[in-house]
C-alpha cells in the first residue's frame, strides 16, 4: 500500500515547535523530509530538557520530528550553503520559521528558490508577519498569547493571566500550516506553479480565539478570565463532589432536565430563572449553589456513571497518565511504537488523523543529530 504523500519531498529548515510539527504531519502520510540543522547543537528543542528517555535524548524534540532524516549544514558556509540550495531544487515544499528576511539574505528566499524551482510551495512561519513593525518581535509561544489575548481570557477572575499548559499557539500554527501547504500543493497539481504560504503565530491565535473572537468582531465584547466557566453557556464547568471536581458541559435543554433529575432537584428545570441557557448563563452563580448543594452527596465517580448513563457530558478530571489510559479504554490505541536504527522503539503519540485507505505511518523514529556531512540526494529515502 502507498502512503498518500509519497514522493512528496520537503525540506524543512523550522525549528522548534510549529514548523517540525507541520512536516510531522506530513511525514505521517509518507513525505520524505529532511531536516536542516546546526552542526554541533542542532534544532534548540534537543537541548530543551529534563526529561530526556532512555537514550538521552529530549521528549521535547521526540514530540515533533519522527519519520525525518537530519542533516547538518552551516547556512553561513558557502559549501554547505550550496547543498542546501542543491536540496531545495529538487523539493516540493520547502519550510521556515527564521525571522523575516534571514532567507532571503542567504539566497534561499522565496524569489531565488522560485526562481530556480517554479513548482516550489514554500511555506514561512513567522510569530507576528513580515511587516518592519514585526521585526523586533521575538515569537515565543507565551509571548504570543500574552499579546494575543489568550492570557486574558485563561485563569480565574480573580488571579493573574494564566498560559495555557502547552504552546498550544505553536501547536495551532503548526495545523494551519500543514493545511496551507496541502492547500498549495493541491493548486500546483492543478496548475503547475507552486505559491508562497504565509502562516503566522499571531494571526493562528486570533483565529482560534472563535467564538471569543467573533464576540469581539460582531458585537464589540471583550471577554475576560472565568475560570473555567463558559462565557455563553451553563452549567459548562468544573464542580465540586463529594470527593473532589467533576465536569459537567450542558449544551441543551435536555440535557440540563435530565441534569436536574439526576442530581435531584428536577424543579429546577421548570424555574424562570434557569428555563433556558440564557436564563442560566444570567443566574449561574445560584445555579452552581444548588446543584453544588446536591453534587456533594456522593462522590464524583458516581456522578459521572449517572449521568453519562443518561446521556448528560460529565467527566472527571485526568491527568496525563489517566487521559492516555481511557484512550486506550476506548480503543482509540493512542501510543505508537517507531522503531530506532540502533535497535529498540520511541514510544510517540498517535498521528490522530485516521484515514481509511493510505492512513499514517511510523517509518522512524526521531533522528539524531548527525555530523557535518553531505545531505542525501534530493527524493532517496530517509
Amino acid at each position: 500500500m502507498s502512503d498518500a504523500l509519497e514522493n512528496l519531498h520537503i525540506v524543512d529548515f523550522s525549528r522548534v515547535l510549529a514548523g517540525p510539527l507541520a512536516t510531522m504531519v506530513l511525514a505521517d502520510f509518507g513525505a520524505e523530509v529532511t531536516k536542516v540543522e546546526r552542526p554541533g547543537t542542532g534544532d534548540d528543542t534537543r537541548a530543551w530538557g529534563p526529561p530526556y528517555d532512555e537514550t538521552g535524548m529530549a521528549t521535547y524534540f521526540q514530540a515533533v520530528n519522527r519519520n525525518k532524516r537530519s542533516v547538518a549544514l552551516d547556512l553561513h558556509a558557502p559549501a554547505d550553503l550550496e547543498r542546501a540550495q542543491q536540496l531545495v531544487a529538487g523539493a516540493d515544499v520547502l519550510v521556515e520559521n527564521f525571522r523575516p528576511g534571514l532567507m532571503d539574505a542567504l539566497g534561499l528566499g522565496y524569489e531565488d528558490m522560485s526562481a530556480v524551482n517554479p513548482a516550489l510551495v514554500y511555506c514561512s512561519i513567522t510569530g507576528f508577519g513580515a511587516a518592519p513593525a514585526a521585526a523586533t518581535l521575538p515569537g515565543y509561544d507565551i509571548l504570543v498569547q500574552a499579546l494575543g489575548g489568550l492570557m486574558s481570557i485563561t485563569g480565574s477572575p480573580d488571579g493573574e493571566p494564566l498560559k495555557v499548559g502547552v504552546a498550544l499557539v505553536d501547536v495551532i500554527c503548526g495545523l494551519f500550516a500543514a493545511c496551507g501547504i496541502l492547500t498549495a500543493l493541491r493548486h500546483r497539481d492543478r496548475m503547475g506553479a507552486g505559491q508562497r504560504v504565509e502562516i503566522d503565530l499571531l494571526s493562528s491565535l486570533l483565529a482560534a480565539l472563535v467564538n471569543q473572537g467573533s464576540a469581539f468582531t460582531l458585537a464589540g465584547e471583550v471577554g475576560g478570565r472565568l475560570g473555567n466557566v463558559h462565557p455563553s453557556i451553563a452549567p459548562y464547568e468544573l464542580l465540586s463532589a463529594a470527593d473532589g471536581p467533576i465536569v459537567i458541559a450542558i449544551g441543551n435543554d435536555r440535557q440540563f432536565r435530565a441534569l436536574t433529575e439526576i442530581v435531584g432537584c428536577p424543579e429546577l428545570a421548570d424555574d424562570a430563572d434557569f428555563a433556558t441557557n440564557s436564563d442560566r448563563v444570567a443566574n449561574r452563580d445560584r445555579l452552581r449553589e444548588q446543584l453544588e448543594a446536591r453534587l456533594r452527596e456522593q462522590p464524583a465517580a458516581s456522578w459521572v456513571a449517572e449521568l453519562s448513563q443518561a446521556r448528560v457530558p460529565a467527566g472527571q478530571v485526568n491527568d496525563i497518565a489517566g487521559a492516555f489510559a481511557l484512550a486506550e479504554r476506548l480503543g482509540l490505541e493512542p501510543i505508537v511504537e517507531v522503531p530506532r536504527p540502533a535497535g529498540g522503539v520511541a514510544r510517540l503519540t498517535r498521528n490522530p488523523i485516521r484515514l481509511s485507505v493510505t492512513p499514517a505511518s511510523y517509518r522512524t523514529a526521531p533522528p539524531v543529530l548527525p555530523e557535518n556531512a553531505p545531505p542525501p540526494a534530493a527524493g532517496s529515502q530517509p
